[in-house]
């Protein structure tokens, strides 16, 4: 499974540690460190310059349930 990291919910440290030690030498064990949306302004940008987002699908509902969630590393 090259490729795949685990995120883990910030919620869940304990999760984070056992996930490290037990796939910490073959894959990245990473907390999730999404924020919120970091465009806050009522206003549009005059010009869309972003292709469209980068996640490749919503973990939020898979991390509030589970805690941790793989994901393939982008190419």
């Amino acid at each position: 499974m090259a490729g795949v990291q685990f995120i883990v919910s910030r919620t869940q440290p304990a999760r984070h540690a056992y996930l490290k030690r037990v796939f910490g030498e073959r894959f990245d064990v990473i907390f999730d460190r999404r924020v919120g949306e970091r465009r806050q302004l009522l206003e549009r940008a005059p010009v869309e310059r972003r292709c469209g987002d980068r996640r490749q699908r919503d973990i939020t509902k898979d991390l509030q349930t589970l805690g941790w969630v793989p994901v393939r590393e982008a190419n």
